[in-house]
């Protein structure tokens, strides 16, 4: 796409700009224009807040840029941003956009090829390359390790994808077969290519949202991008233990009248808040932390925390940079490996300081409690070990959450859907304009208006044609773990039939057939002699047909001499494994796991092969 190149301010402006003001302009709107094409959208505003540490719903969102948008086209260009700032030099307004700019000005700018400037902040390059070296400072596999901490060298060492795959590795083990991994010290384009392909794709397989970056956008180390995708998988590493399955000392997080499910339902920020402030209770201490910036700024709750939990004493007297040196000093003494400086936590810095609360809740989470207290609580009634853990249900919630719809993220499944919100919100973003918002009860206060939103999410799913056979808005109220995962199954497939049909001719949806047709004839056309009769074959099994279907795609993509013939259980995982990854790398996102193949799986095969198609289509 060829950048935008009219950074001109309009004739009726221009006496009020002198020169020096036009060029800051000019890096502030390239800044917010992410992709160069001439045009602010909500999509580029939401990426520059995300990494400003601010969240905002798509109506906000869409409301900043109608402020600005005089033409009504939903996108701010350069006259248009001129002319705000122009009314707000002149006490004509203050749009909230405006504001952002003002916030994003104070970040760090960097120049980059043709002109093109990235903001981002300082503060979290150096703090993520320090983290960076810290994980992954002595593998073999990665020559430029350490990092300069005060350097670009974080974006350069990103381009080639190897770090970022690590990196999702070190998030969840085995997200990533390393063997499909393109390891040499010089990369042409295509093998960069493959392993951000790999990284992108794996990173939403483990419930990373990403959106609007692409190879390349890594390839040219896009600062914003990279940042942005480097904190959420390291957000996932830090956070992914903190749960009942991982910590059942957490039941003493419980507050008064609540279950254990309701522990479920709470993401990992919240439950470090509760932590915290569970703390700051037994220590008699009135201070009560709500976020993770503000409140941190003068180090008093960290200090409390880290005495309750190490006995290492409260900080001293002092300016509030001097206490947040003591602190980050009495967490390293317990064992934390902590990337946070004293300004991030003087600054409020809201991902740094929940980082540093994970590490500090990883290392010593100072939660004690005996085991006969432990048994006073039914465990065994949450089947943290069955079906609410089970890979399907998993596997559906990263694939929802890999939508990135808005204002909405997966702890639970089966509990987050009890509203019928969510599940109206997967529904609208698989078929866009299906849900009437003026028929939902937005925000449920009693059972009645939660099951009148799941009767409603029924009665669209059978207008979708699905099977919907003895399943009623009840049950998803309820909780019926077996019907919710039929339902979320069947919008899975149609998303990505929906997104198949798009790419191909005509318009009935993509069947069965069409899949396992087009699978044979592309393995047939690659010269192989495997097929499979339907997505129950037992031959599916040795990974050997998902791997030919991944070489006749791309022929590059597969080295055959890590591909066994399956004959031994461990052989047969070994190239589920491989083939996933290589699928990954080709480009088609999918979710499902190594046992899913090797178990034939049927509903994660015809996801799995009906991805590959949707890659190979989008290649050519």
């Amino acid at each position: 796409m060829s950048g935008f190149d009219g950074y001109k301010i309009p004739a009726d402006l221009k006496k009020d700009f002198t020169p020096d003001e036009t060029n800051e302009m000019r890096r502030a709107y390239q800044a917010f224009d992410i992709n160069g094409d001439g045009h602010i959208d909500a999509d580029e505003l939401k990426s520059v807040l995300d990494n400003l540490g601010e969240r905002m719903s798509a109506d906000a969102l869409n409301k900043m840029i109608d402020e600005v948008d005089t033409d009504g086209n939903k996108t701010v260009e350069w006259d248009e941003f001129c002319q705000m700032m122009h009314n707000i030099r002149n006490g004509k307004g203050e749009a909230a956009m405006a504001q952002v700019v003002k916030k994003a000005a104070k970040m760090f700018n960097v120049e980059g090829a043709g002109g093109a400037v990235h903001t981002f902040s300082e503060e979290e390059r150096d703090a993520f390359t320090l983290h960076l070296n810290n994980c992954l400072g002595k593998d073999p596999d990665l020559s430029n390790m350490p990092m300069k901490i005060d350097s670009m060298e974080l974006f350069e060492n990103c381009q080639d994808g190897l770090m970022l795959c690590k990196l999702i590795n070190l998030a969840e083990e085995g997200s990533v077969d390393e063997r499909a991994l393109n390891k040499k010290k010089n990369m042409n384009v295509y093998q960069k290519t493959e392993n951000q392909n790999l990284a992108i794709n794996a990173a939403r397989a483990i419930g990373c949202q990403v959106v609007n970056v692409g190879a390349m956008d890594l390839i040219e180390g896009r600062p914003i991008l990279i940042l942005g995708l480097i904190w959420q998988i390291i957000k996932l590493q830090l956070t992914s233990n903190i749960s009942l399955k991982d910590c059942p000392e957490l039941v003493l997080l419980l507050e008064d009248g609540e279950e254990l499910e309701d522990l479920l339902k709470l993401s990992a920020e919240d439950i470090l808040l509760r932590w915290f402030n569970y703390h700051l209770k037994n220590a008699g201490s009135a201070r009560r932390v709500t976020n993770f910036g503000g409140d941190l700024k003068d180090s008093e709750c960290y200090s409390i925390l880290l005495n309750q939990i190490t006995k290492c004493g409260l900080v001293g007297a002092g300016d509030d940079k001097a206490k947040a040196t003591q602190v980050i000093a009495n967490a390293n003494a317990m064992g934390v490996e902590s990337f946070i400086q004293p300004n991030d936590i003087v600054k409020g810095n809201k991902k740094l300081n929940l980082g540093f609360c994970a590490q500090i809740f990883n290392t010593n989470s100072g939660l004690v409690i005996s085991e006969e207290e432990l048994a006073d609580f039914d465990f065994a009634g949450l089947d943290l070990d069955d079906a609410g853990d089970t890979r399907e249900e998993r596997i559906f919630r990263m694939w929802i959450n890999s939508l990135n719809i808005d204002g909405l993220y997966i702890n639970d499944l089966f509990g987050d859907l009890t509203d019928g919100v969510a599940i109206l919100k997967i529904m609208d973003k698989v078929e866009p304009g299906i849900v009437s918002w003026r028929k939902v009860n937005m925000s449920p206060k009693n059972k009645f208006k939660r099951v009148e939103n799941c009767n409603y999410a029924v009665t669209l799913a059978k207008q979708m044609k699905f099977s919907m056979v003895n399943i009623g808005g009840l049950d998803i109220c309820d909780k019926n773990k077996k019907l919710i995962l039929g339902i979320i199954w069947q919008l899975m497939r149609r998303h990505t039939i929906n997104i198949l049909t798009n790419l191909t001719p005509g318009d009935k949806l993509v069947t069965d057939n069409e899949i396992i047709q087009w699978a044979n004839d592309k393995v047939k056309s690659g010269g192989k002699p495997s097929s499979i009769r339907n997505f129950n074959d037992s031959s599916i099994a040795s990974g050997q047909f998902l791997l030919d279907l991944c070489a006749s795609v791309e022929s590059r993509a597969v080295d055959p001499s890590i591909v066994s013939s399956g004959s031994t259980p461990e052989a047969k995982l070994n190239n589920a494994r491989y083939a996933i990854s290589v699928a990954r790398k080709i480009g088609a996102c999918v979710f499902l796991t190594p046992e899913d193949i090797v178990e034939v799986k049927s509903k994660m095969v015809l996801m799995f092969v009906a991805s590959l198609w949707n890659a190979s289509l989008s290649m050519a």
